[in-house]
């Protein structure tokens, strides 16, 4: 049987990339991320994020390209794969052995961290972050029938609104050390509260 993977998912600014990493480094497993790919097809198609999920939108092979090479790591095992629909895939892949994460945080939150990331204003990272997840959701319905707001899909949910990234990982390897592939755990939300 393949090894375990982790699904990392959530909305930008959440902190998905920061501790899918470090996840990766502290567990030994290889670190691969769909929203990568996704930035690096706008760039080839010299378009802006924006401009490059408006032509996902009548593409759809974009999306299940990225979203096919995602299970594929998923399925292999050792993998940390973090993107937006990586756990929803898992599931709809039937994929064993991947415990899947959900990382939440305040809009507010989510925009100082992206306007800081970005070096662009608070309101214009408000604005960005409304657009996308808009665009997002009515994406992956059109395409895929999954709703990324469903959250019943997940093992761990962790509000990063107040906690540094060291508390995150060490609340998710804990979770990760405990946990069995063939269900026999219970959902946990774990809130920064």
């Amino acid at each position: 049987m393949p090894g375990r993977s982790i699904a990392i998912s959530g909305p930008p600014g959440a902190g998905t990339t920061t501790i899918a990493r470090a996840l990766a480094e502290r567990l030994g497993l290889r670190y691969a991320n769909a929203g990568t790919i996704f930035r690096e097809l706008a760039r080839e198609h010299g378009m802006s994020l924006i401009e490059f999920q408006d032509y996902a939108l009548s593409h759809p092979e974009i999306d299940r390209e990225i979203d096919r090479r995602s299970v594929e790591l998923l399925r292999a095992g050792g993998y940390v794969v973090e993107g937006r629909l990586a756990a929803h895939m898992a599931v709809t892949a039937g994929v064993k052995g991947v415990l899947k994460v959900y990382l939440k945080a305040s809009e507010g939150v989510r925009a100082r961290r992206i306007a800081k990331r970005e070096k662009i204003s608070i309101e214009e990272a408000l604005s960005h972050i409304r657009e996308r997840a808009r665009k997002e959701r009515e994406r992956y319905l059109r395409i895929y029938g999954i709703d990324v707001e469903d959250m019943s899909i997940y093992d761990l949910i962790v509000d990063t609104t107040n906690l540094p990234p060291e508390s995150i990982v060490e609340v998710i390897i804990a979770f990760w050390k405990g946990w069995h592939p063939d269900g026999e755990h219970e959902k946990q939300t774990s809130n920064s509260n």
